[in-house]
């Protein structure tokens, strides 16, 4: 049985743009090890696998080093990869079961949004210990249980420009850092994400991050809708808006080549 798979760049118009993501279709479930297998095999920062199931499909994220209970880019390229070949027509929704539960999919006039659940963040001081990670101190901090630091620096410029030190981040003690500011061009803001303990030193545009960053600025910004640039080497622009308990976020993709899978034993 041959094994579709996919090599998508998610929040992006053009090829190698964007943040690249394998999409695999399989047609039942495959062990944990196998997966993770694959996604090192990949080596992009996330591999989807989509088993149908009842509706519409099990979805699964793995990085090259580990399996993470969200991602929003390789939900947006197996969106992509359902409307594009016909799984889906442009007018219905797809409906993914993950390990943070039901997320949707729907399309409207060629950008995919995803109904995501929202990350409210905790506002807390800025510790010693992110000052020393970023070799600057951050206007302000916020923390998303003990999955997430978010830290504002001074201006776009600021989040641009960092170098970050990945051996310093990886000893933070939360997994993944989001840096952001308020912009003051076309984007109502910008950010960078990285995430070196799961495998990803700096994600391109990061689907998940922004159901931190919408609440977030939404009290600094008095507004429930954004569009928003991760300034990453690859970029990447993400619409979002904010509903009571779920984040909206919104981009486009494009297939960049497909192919199958041909060692498939656990």
């Amino acid at each position: 049985m041959k094994i579709p798979i996919y090599h998508v760049d998610a929040f992006a118009v053009e090829p190698f743009r964007g943040n690249p993501a394998a999409v695999c279709l399989l047609q039942s479930p495959r062990s944990g090890e196998w997966m993770q297998n694959v996604a090192a095999e990949m080596a992009l920062s996330e591999t989807a696998f989509l088993v149908p199931k009842g509706e519409g499909y099990q979805l699964r994220w793995f990085t090259p080093k580990t399996e993470v209970e969200l991602c929003g880019h390789a939900t947006l390229a197996s969106a992509h990869i359902l409307y594009e070949f016909g799984f889906y027509e442009p007018d219905e929704i797809i409906k993914f079961q993950t390990q943070s539960g039901l997320i949707t999919a729907s399309f409207l006039r060629g950008t995919i949004e995803l109904d995501m659940p929202r990350r409210d963040p905790t506002l807390v001081p800025v510790s010693v210990e992110l000052t020393a990670a970023l070799d600057l101190k951050p206007i302000s901090a916020a923390i998303y249980k003990d999955q997430v630091i978010l830290a504002e620096l001074e201006d776009a410029d600021a989040v641009r420009n960092f170098v970050p030190d990945f051996k310093k981040i990886a000893a933070l003690s939360y997994p993944d850092l989001i840096i952001t500011a308020p912009c003051k061009e076309k984007y109502d803001f910008v950010s960078r994400f990285f995430s070196p303990l799961t495998g990803i030193p700096e994600d391109p545009v990061t689907g998940m991050a922004h159901c931190t960053l919408a609440p977030y600025y939404t009290e600094r910004l008095h507004k429930t809708k954004f569009f928003a640039y991760q300034a990453s080497a690859r970029g990447g622009e993400v619409w979002v808006r904010l509903g009571t308990d779920r984040v909206y976020v919104g981009g486009k993709a494009v297939t960049v080549s497909q192919g199958e899978l041909l060692h498939q034993k656990d």
